[in-house]
């Protein structure tokens, strides 16, 4: 059985520890590799190989780091099939949707290439009599970033490339659960001239994560997870006097106005409430129909297409939903459609209980998709993040108590409107209370050279991630103010200085 290691200062590691996890292919049900936990030992050597780097990687012209990030985004571009199928293999979502998540993360490369240009300080001359200032950003040191299992490859390069870009080097602590995106990511950096140790690979468990989170040579830690593990991650890193972003849970709903196109409706529910396998922070959970009458033509064109999803594994090219991660994240997702339909909602398509019917995937992670209806507010298929194939219709009577639905709920990470009315569409993205917002789109997931985030409990720390907001929480700012001799008064100033 082969065995994930982790990758310092430019090449594999085993490390000092005798910890291992197995991975699992989610499609079969079987036990494919191991990965090795880090002891606190090898955080150390990750830590101390990216602080040695870290001088001379920072004083790089931007221009130099820039073109390594280009050499890396063209082999994303030659080689993308060859991480769609590790993500496959490991996480089980379709090539496709796995090729697409290498290509929002190559976004995120391209955008960091242009660090010349956001790295342009501001100058101001003659602020007072002979007196300049300038303000320039400067990298931070080491950070690290703490990534979950549903995009092994996108949320990693949601960090690091704007992180090695304006000059920091990197320790990327990526999911146990589908590790092996990670160690390749970090050889064809190499490959492309990033210096050894700027960027390192560190596998493990709670144990890795404190390590990071105590470490005092670590600067800033950026995380995406669950709410409880972001605010814990904020929470310590904080303490300890580190720079924190941490992405947290999602209960993202879509409102369907009365004079949506409702086809065009359905067909965005299936993409964004079942690709992927509903494993997605953005994904559509609650579809939000206004009037018993727009609900009723809702389900009817949405309970032929979840019945007729095509479920298998990736490495069938007609599989439109893959298995889900592990089997106890299937028993969790199926323990919520038990508790809704206990508390009261008719389960309209039951996934429950689906079994894979293709040879040598029997034993998958497979679950069906399903759809909840007369689901309320109090339930927990309502209130918690399910993570899985499952829709939940909450039928409301106006356009307010969609609102309020929305506003009601501690999640608030991204949320859509389908309408024609430009009115509602307008009132919606100026005063809901959502960090993205989509109008006619499911899934308004930012493009790299924008930045992403939500508010209330998705979100903890002051900054979203990539795009400008991501090169703010990667640099820190400094102010000189300069005047030369010529200029300089010769008597001492014991008064507030002031330059006018």
């Amino acid at each position: 059985m082969d065995q994930i290691v982790h990758f310092i200062n430019g090449t594999a590691y085993k490390g000092r520890s005798d910890r291992t996890q197995e991975v699992f292919n989610p499609a079969t049900g079987e036990a494919e590799k191991t990965v090795v936990l880090a002891a606190v030992g090898d955080v150390d050597a990750a830590v101390a190989a990216a602080k040695a780097a870290w001088p001379k990687w920072s004083k790089t012209p931007a221009l130099r780091r820039a073109r390594i990030l280009d050499r890396f985004k063209n082999i994303l571009w030659e080689r993308g099939d060859q991480l769609a199928a590790i993500i496959s293999a490991e996480h089980g979502k379709t090539h496709d949707d796995a090729l697409g998540e290498v290509t929002r993360g190559l976004e995120v490369v391209e955008f960091a290439t242009s660090a010349p240009t956001f790295l342009k300080g501001e100058f101001s001359e003659n602020v007072g009599t002979g007196v300049d200032c300038y303000m320039v950003r400067q990298s931070l040191g080491v950070c690290a970033g703490i990534t979950p299992f549903n995009f092994p490859v996108m949320v990693p390069m949601w960090m690091f490339p704007i992180a090695l870009a304006t000059g920091n080097t990197f320790i990327l602590k990526p999911s146990e659960r589908d590790p092996s995106a990670a160690v390749l990511l970090a050889e064809w950096l190499t490959e492309a001239g990033l210096p050894d140790g700027v960027f390192n690979v560190v596998h493990g468990d709670k144990v890795a994560v404190d390590a990071l989170l105590h470490h005092p040579d670590v600067k800033a830690v950026s995380f995406v997870g669950s709410t409880p593990i972001a605010r814990y991650i904020h929470q310590t890193g904080t303490a300890n006097g580190k720079r924190v972003q941490a992405l947290g849970g999602a209960k993202n709903h879509m409102i369907i106005m009365p004079d949506a196109d409702l086809d065009m409706a359905a067909s965005a529910l299936m993409g964004a409430g079942f690709g992927s396998a509903g494993e997605r922070c953005m994904a559509i959970s609650v579809a939000v129909p206004v009037t018993d009458a727009v609900a009723d033509a809702l389900i009817e064109k949405l309970i032929p297409q979840i019945e007729a999803l095509k479920i298998g594994p990736a490495s069938d090219p007609a599989s439109e939903m893959g298995p889900l991660i592990t089997a106890q994240h299937l028993a969790k997702v199926e323990g919520y459609i038990d508790s809704g339909e206990a508390q009261g909602a008719r389960v309209a398509v039951d996934g429950r209980n689906y079994r894979q019917k293709k040879q040598g995937y029997e034993n998958g992670f497979f679950t069906g998709g399903t759809l909840l209806d007369n689901v309320t507010e109090d339930m927990a298929c309502y209130r918690g993040e399910i993570f899985g194939p499952v829709l939940a219709i909450v039928r409301k009577q106006s356009y307010q108590d969609a609102v309020d639905l929305i506003h009601g709920h501690e999640y608030a990470n991204g949320t859509a409107v389908f309408t024609r009315d430009g009115d509602v569409a307008r009132n919606f993205s100026q005063d809901i209370e959502v960090g993205m917002v989509g109008i006619n789109v499911p899934i308004p997931v930012p493009m790299a050279f924008h930045s992403f985030g939500g508010w209330k409990l998705s979100i903890f720390g002051d900054h979203h991630m990539h795009g400008m907001e991501g090169v703010r929480f990667f640099t820190r700012i400094k102010t000189t103010t300069t005047r030369w001799p010529s200029g300089m008064r010769a008597d001492p100033e014991f008064t507030m200085p002031t330059l006018g």
